[in-house]
């Protein structure tokens, strides 16, 4: 197997050769068995600008496409260290002169109208490069609009050519501030020993960005959410190991003590509404119920979250072995990409439109493309969903426990609709007593009984056939 190198730096590195695994519940429609790991190789680069978006981009692709559009040079390369060493230089002669304007906190500015402020701002932009030096005048126009999207670029905000509070609080930051901050990114760089190879991801958490670079050049960005500020995700190289999809969380002690004995106390029913086991040291399962949520105490438990659509892992997890025991992850709360404060994470990295970034890590494994990545995260998603649906089932039904209804729920999840004789000759059974399960199931409200013919009555369940419409809808399958 080929080893070449991926990072997460400015914060974090990391190498490949990656494995796609998958994890979770199995089930019907499972793509790919629980576990099943596949080795992973790096093929040439492609040409990201010769390539067409799909017509039915999703949201977060078009981020991740308009991320890209930025810039193609890295973040972290080779000859990061010099760049940086030059900027602080030019940035100290800026100093030394003043630095730049102060825009008051109060300024408005809107496209095609003078402003009071314009010119101010005009000056600011000019400073650091922002904007030719011989727009000095003039209302806020598209050229000046131009010229604040490539600032928000650079700090990490949304390009949107808008001077908003956030970007007005970015124009105002002090040189002096900058300057300490680059020295610090240049201390950083310094103590990595990282060998760059072909293929690298940078996770630059300042301006909380991924980027996947190949032949020294970015090929795909994307928006990340890093650590809060008491929680900060660390500085670290790594190689990157596996590719999970469908990913169970183990939750961390940290959180178990400091926020699952806080839900517990006012919920008892948090863990089971989150889908989450409690687990002993032998990997057990125990009634969270007994154990002690007082807070006194950590539990001396394990707590594990499910995989499906509530996993706060999402649908795909980057495993890179590090002495912090973070790493790369969806996530279930995707609007949170849109903000620009992307500070949230309890010190992992949330990769927007992560499922792309999972299919060029793979890309030399040509059973590991995009379609059979989403294929996969569908087919365990509906299992983990019809699991819930027998779930709530099990509460549902009213039947004597040694009743055949109670078998009939589980032919239902495989077989969504039924008659009497299909019932009859899958359990044995007579006609008759097929006929009183299947009513048993339509009088407790999972099934919905119709005639088929002059002759055939059947039974359906709503629950299963809307999951196999939303399956199959995803998959493309339907118009």
């Amino acid at each position: 197997m080929q080893r070449q190198t991926l990072v997460v730096v400015a914060t974090m590195l990391a190498a490949l050769p990656a494995f796609a695994q998958t994890a979770g519940a199995p089930g019907p429609a499972a793509a790919v068995p629980p576990h099943h790991a596949v080795p992973a190789a790096i093929p040439a680069a492609t040409q990201p600008s010769s390539a067409k978006p799909a017509a039915s981009a999703t949201v977060a692709e078009t981020r991740s496409a308009a991320a890209l559009a930025l810039s193609h040079e890295p973040t972290y390369d080779q000859g990061s260290a010099q760049r940086i060493r030059e900027v602080v230089k030019s940035y100290s002669d800026l100093a030394a002169h003043g630095g730049w304007p102060t825009i008051p906190a109060d300024a408005k500015f809107a496209l095609g109208v003078q402003g009071a402020n314009d010119e101010l701002l005009r000056k600011r932009l000019i400073i650091t490069g922002d904007l030719a030096a011989d727009k000095t005048t003039g209302a806020y126009d598209e050229v000046v609009a131009e010229a604040v999207k490539h600032f928000q670029a650079r700090h990490g905000l949304a390009a949107t050519g808008t001077v908003t509070p956030r970007t007005l609080a970015a124009l105002n930051v002090p040189v002096q501030k900058r300057l300490k901050q680059l020295e610090a990114s240049l201390e950083r760089l310094d103590q990595m020993d990282f060998q760059f190879g072909q293929r690298y991801v940078v996770v630059n958490i300042p301006a909380t960005f991924a980027e996947a670079v190949e032949d020294d050049k970015v090929v795909r960005r994307y928006r990340v959410i890093v650590g809060k500020t008491e929680k900060p995700s660390p500085t670290l190289t790594s190689e990157i190991t596996d590719v999970i999809l469908n990913p169970t969380w183990t939750v961390p002690s940290s959180i178990v003590k400091t926020e699952i004995t806080a839900h517990m106390r006012k919920d008892p029913t948090y863990l089971s509404r989150m889908h989450m086991d409690v687990l002993d040291a032998h990997d057990n399962p125990i009634d969270p119920h007994a154990v002690d949520w007082s807070g006194n105490h950590v539990p001396d438990v394990t707590v594990r979250q499910q995989s499906g659509a509530w996993n706060a892992l999402g649908a795909v997890k980057i495993d890179m072995p590090n002495a912090y025991s973070v790493y790369m992850h969806d996530t279930n709360q995707h609007s949170l990409f849109s903000d620009d404060y992307r500070f949230d994470s309890h010190g992992c990295s949330r990769v927007d439109n992560v499922r792309d970034l999972a299919a060029w890590l793979l890309k030399d494994q040509p059973q590991w493309t995009r379609a059979a990545i989403d294929a996969a995260e569908r087919g365990t998603w509906l299992a983990a969903e019809l699991v819930a649906v027998r779930e709530e089932w099990n509460e549902q039904l009213t039947a004597r426990a040694d009743a055949l209804a109670w078998r009939v729920l589980d032919l239902l999840l495989q077989r969504p609709v039924l008659t009497t004789a299909a019932v009859s000759a899958e359990f044995d059974v007579s006609a008759e007593t097929a006929r009183n399960a299947l009513e048993r199931l339509e009088a407790d409200g999972i099934v919905i009984s119709a005639q088929l013919d002059k002759r055939q009555r059947g039974w359906r369940s709503p629950d299963v056939l809307a999951l196999l419409d939303e399956f199959a809808d995803a998959a493309g399958s339907r118009g």
